[in-house]
């Protein structure tokens, strides 16, 4: 029985420190409103480490300290525009899932398309020219000597068939 209790508080002393692992954070608002436009502005902002992430969904550290600031800024009375101004002089336009459109930007916005376009002209020029190849015609002259090629190899192979055949 103490081989079963020892045993038991291993496990329970080796999961413990597992129990921090799930920390949640609790934020005080004054009103409903606070809270939806922390709510709002974490999901648009996105984690600089993931990259792939916001900050409401991140467990990276920098995404932690991201969300503290949205909190304190949203607290102080900020507008959800100084907010977003402020994690962007930070950070850099990248926070933003949807950068505004300007010279800066531009690149975001139409590169996709841009590189999707050069890829159709380079799949449409490479078809075009393997059809050229494969389209050029035989002269007449070319034509006959294959035909006379093919004669020779069926009449060879009718012999041969029919050698086979009577040897049997």
């Amino acid at each position: 029985m103490s081989a079963m209790r020892l045993t038991l508080s291993l496990v329970f002393f080796l999961l413990l420190p597992s129990a921090g692992w799930g920390v949640i954070e609790v934020y005080d608002f004054e009103n409903a409103g606070q809270e939806a436009r922390f709510e709002q502005l974490t999901a648009e902002l996105r984690c600089p480490k993931c990259q792939n992430q916001n900050i409401a969904a991140s467990n990276a550290p920098i995404a932690e300290d991201m969300r503290e600031q949205v909190y304190q800024r949203i607290r102080a009375g900020q507008s959800d525009d100084e907010i977003v101004g402020a994690m962007v002089e930070r950070f850099g336009e990248f926070v933003r899932y949807r950068p505004p459109l300007r010279m800066e930007t531009a690149l975001l916005w139409f590169g996709p398309a841009f590189l999707a376009v050069v890829g159709l002209v380079l799949v449409f020029v490479v078809v075009r020219r393997s059809q050229r190849r494969t389209s050029a015609s035989l002269s007449t002259d070319e034509r006959a000597r294959v035909d006379s090629l093919l004669d020779e190899n069926s009449t060879g192979e009718r012999a041969a068939v029919q050698a086979h055949h009577d040897g049997r």
